[in-house]
């Protein structure tokens, strides 16, 4: 038992610090207002209710006819082939697009000579030209012969006979968009840091397993984004092929009717319902690529210096002992030989 002092604190106690700094008050903090924010906020509401109130009632939209073609046997079997067009469209861009990056960043000048020739001309001129070239590529080659140059063709059909306008209008659309698409590529490509492609070759894989197995996995998350924007890009660009001239599409189709019924407006206002219908899935599909894709980059890395990190293995170094005169060296447990009794604790 520990003798008390009458004027002094317990005996074996530490008595408080006499500069000790007075307990503070805790900081009632006051949320900033923003009034101006709220007023444009509520402006912004008002003028999307008024258009939406003020579209409602126009008789120019004409709603009914709106509900009566949008779900018309007419318009989805055009909506199904705008569908086909840029599925196909993309595949065959992105199959081409990727030669064409791997083509750009060969050291072989004229080999990326020829990749920049390409995207020089399918850049440079506008997606309508192309697509009406297209529609024309029948009066410039009147047939498609197989054989050896300057010699009797093997085989010899006639153009028109082999390509119809849907596959022209995938040709036109495809080539078009693969000078974008590898220009997206190797931007994906240059992304990934060099030493990744020395150690696969050190580890003895080929040029095509670099490619396959460590380059093109993490540069999908740089590809991924500006992919996605091209393939709603190429939905809406299907609206062109009538220039080829391709008349199935949803556009086209929804524009005929429109000529039939002389009211234009609505069957304008159906297909861009089926547009954004569209591109909305198109959108949600993105967005899980991206997040796929995206998997272990920029998550919180383990603070090593964190002392509340979860650590493995022995502590090592210098620990203070309190009351002591001399700190305590704690060194890793042995590794003892079998048979043999190690002391294996602190010294």
């Amino acid at each position: 038992m520990s003798a008390t002092h009458p004027y002094g604190p317990a005996a074996g106690s530490t008595p408080p610090p006499s500069d000790a700094p007075p307990t503070s008050e805790p900081i009632k903090a006051i949320r900033l207002r923003h009034p101006w924010r709220m007023v444009f906020a509520v402006l912004l509401v008002a003028i999307f209710a008024f258009f939406v109130i003020d579209a409602a009632f126009r008789p120019a939209y004409d709603w009914p006819a709106v509900g009566k073609y949008l779900f018309d046997r007419r318009i989805s079997m055009a909506a199904l082939v705008t569908i086909e067009l840029t599925v196909f469209s993309m595949v065959i861009a992105i199959i081409l697009g990727v030669i064409l990056a791997v083509m750009r960043l060969s050291p072989n000048p004229v080999v990326k000579a020829v990749a920049w020739f390409y995207l020089w001309i399918f850049r440079g001129t506008p997606v309508y030209v192309q697509l009406t070239i297209w529609g024309l590529i029948s009066l410039i080659y009147t047939s498609i012969d197989i054989g050896l140059p300057f010699m009797t063709p093997w085989i010899s059909f006639s153009t028109n006979a082999a390509l119809n306008t849907f596959t022209l209008a995938v040709i036109g659309l495809a080539l078009n968009e693969a000078a974008y698409m590898a220009e997206i590529v190797r931007a994906g490509l240059l992304s990934v840091d060099k030493g990744q492609e020395e150690a696969s070759v050190a580890l003895g894989m080929s040029w095509s397993q670099t490619m396959t197995r460590v380059i093109l996995p993490q540069s999908m998350r740089v590809i991924i984004p500006p992919t996605g924007n091209e393939v709603i890009s190429m939905l809406k660009t299907t609206s062109l092929v009538t220039a080829v001239p391709f008349s199935l599409e949803l556009f086209t189709r929804s524009r005929d009717i429109s000529a039939e019924t002389f009211n234009p407006i609505p069957l304008l206002i159906v297909a861009s319902i089926w547009y954004l219908f569209f591109t909305s899935i198109l959108m949600v599909g993105q967005y899980f690529l991206e997040k796929r894709f995206s998997r272990g980059v920029g998550d919180r890395q383990t603070d090593k210096s964190d002392p509340a990190a979860p650590t493995t293995g022995a502590i090592t170094g210098v620990v203070p002992v309190v009351g002591a005169g001399q700190p305590t060296v704690v060194l890793p447990p042995k590794t003892d030989a079998p048979g043999t009794t190690g002391d294996g604790g602190a010294r």
